[in-house]
């Protein structure tokens, strides 16, 4: 196994790299049909639109079909996703809805239409959450292995955002950046009941009165069938769900079959997978987020030069941090969601994942994702640009993982989940910006360096690269400390000692030779 390790001068010169592409930035603004694929790194549109959140409450309880979390439960968990991925996109594309992101069991989606008019824009995308809502419950799957239908909760907010572009081969669509994406992000994570959750600011919008639990209380029936009258969708969900099985009926899922990849997972090509051909292994998953981002993008939209800082800073540090995974550590990067970058790490050989080995490198890979960080932060304010409060939050966990892509030919969307997938994002959630959490398994497997390094708490601030390669060195000099046997005083041979010294007991005046063995004999 090749070592992995971090170097300052290295991630300096990958960083400089990175600001020369964004030195020069252009700020436009959303208009009539902008195709905001594929945008160039120098170019973020600000769109003014509602921005929609829906998660999928029960992902966790098909993880957890099994005590074990086996083949069978990934199976049916990823099919389970990809019923209702099909379902939520013939939607989106019926009322002309930009669809951000499906990661896993969470959808971003954008409501730039009706042009001008920001009430009707939240009839719409409350009225599409509905209609989610209404069809989801009704896509489970029926036969000797029945999947149960989705549990959805929805967050909805309205407001300026920058889109930008969201990655390299594979990763086309937008990204927005901004307090809008992220309040309804939180409405939609923000509890365990199902509904249409609105901030009061989208409230507003729409005449609603105001709440004082944003996230206790859903909107009412009578809210919900406003917003559809003033809406008019062209679509129900009786046209959407025949529309579902016509699809279905078209270009079955068919069959979800594993392999396990050959370690590192740098080498793992995510655009070659689907569900005959996904992959599924031991490995370890990180999640970091540029904490304080959606404040920092908050305060300088409205300014186009101040934008311009927002567009400089995330391309800088999410560069970064991916190039610590890919290449400094040889993880993969399966995707950026916001400001945030979610990875896996294994080592090992094809038919064994070396869990200590993998736990230990997920670990000091995370360390290094804080010192490139602040490394970075350090060379933006070189050029000018202060983003001294942002952090990052950093949160593993280690477990059996599935990794694919779902969907229809053309339009095919990554996927990993397991348990320990959503645990890490739950070690990064308890995280602040100085802060990294690992899980209970990673934490098993780990170094007992950095075991107590992290306490029974399993979190650690300012773990950096520094901090984990002290932790491994001190651990080493105690460990070959406790090896070495103890001095003893000198004392008088024993009585069966001195009968053997009279008995002519001696050494041959020879060098010793290693001892042969007759065959047979061990």
């Amino acid at each position: 196994m090749a070592k992995r390790t971090w170097n300052k001068a290295t991630a300096e010169g990958r960083i400089k790299k990175r600001l020369a592409e964004v030195e020069t930035i252009k700020i436009k603004e959303y208009v009539k049909e902008t195709d905001l694929t594929g945008l160039p790194v120098g170019t973020a549109y600000r769109v003014d639109g509602v921005h929609v959140y829906v998660d999928i409450l029960n992902m966790d309880e098909m993880l957890g079909v099994t005590d074990y979390e086996g083949v069978v439960a990934h199976r049916r968990t990823l099919r389970f996703l990809n019923l209702h991925y099909r379902a939520v996109r013939n939607i989106l594309l019926e009322v002309e809805a930009i669809e951000v992101d499906f990661h896993n069991q969470r959808l971003h989606a954008v409501f730039a239409k009706p042009y001008g008019d920001e009430a009707a824009r939240v009839h719409k995308a409350v009225a599409t959450a509905q209609l989610i809502c209404d069809v989801l419950a009704r896509t489970g799957e029926d036969g000797d292995d029945p999947l149960p239908p989705a549990k959805v909760r929805v967050g909805v907010d309205s407001g300026k955002a920058l889109a930008v572009n969201n990655g390299r081969r594979g990763s086309r669509e937008p990204l927005f950046l901004g307090r809008p994406a992220n309040l309804a992000a939180k409405r939609a994570g923000g509890g365990t009941k199902t509904g249409i959750y609105m901030t009061n600011t989208a409230r507003a919008v729409a005449n609603w009165q105001a709440v004082v639990d944003e996230n206790a209380t859903a909107l009412t029936s009578e809210q919900v069938q406003t917003a559809k009258d003033k809406a008019m969708l062209p679509v129900n969900a009786d046209e959407i769900y025949k529309d579902w099985q016509d699809d279905l009926a078209k270009q079955p899922i068919g069959a979800i079959e594993f392999y396990r990849h050959t370690p590192p997972f740098q080498t793992l090509d995510l655009e070659v997978l689907s569900p005959k051909n996904s992959r599924r292994q031991e490995c370890s998953s990180v999640y970091a987020d540029i904490d304080n981002f959606t404040r920092y993008v908050s305060d300088r939209i409205d300014d186009d030069e101040t934008a311009k800082d927002v567009v400089r800073v995330l391309h800088v540090l999410r560069a970064e941090l991916e190039c610590v995974l890919r290449d400094d550590f040889a993880g993969c990067k399966i995707r950026f969601i916001g400001d945030c970058i979610h990875g896996i790490l294994i080592e090992g050989t094809a038919q064994t994942t070396d869990d200590g080995e993998t736990a230990k490198n997920a670990m000091l890979c995370a360390a290094a994702m804080r010192s490139s960080f602040a490394l970075a932060l350090d060379l933006l304010a070189d050029e000018g640009v202060d983003a001294s409060d942002l952090g990052l939050a950093i949160g593993a966990e280690h477990g059996p993982v599935a990794v694919t892509r779902l969907g229809i030919k053309g339009e095919m969307v990554r996927c990993c989940i397991s348990r320990s997938v959503l645990r890490a994002e739950g070690e990064q959630l308890r995280c602040n910006g100085r802060q990294t959490a690992v899980g209970p398994t990673l934490n098993q497997f780990a170094p007992q360096g950095f075991k107590d390094l992290f306490g029974v708490g399993r979190r650690r601030s300012d773990f950096d690269y520094d901090a984990a390669a002290q932790a491994l060195a001190q651990a080493d000099n105690a460990a070959k400390s406790a090896s070495r046997p103890a001095a003893s005083p000198l004392r008088s041979p024993s009585a069966a000692g001195a009968a053997a010294v009279a008995a002519g007991f001696g050494f041959p005046a020879a060098a010793a030779s290693p001892s042969k063995i007759p065959p047979g004999f061990s």
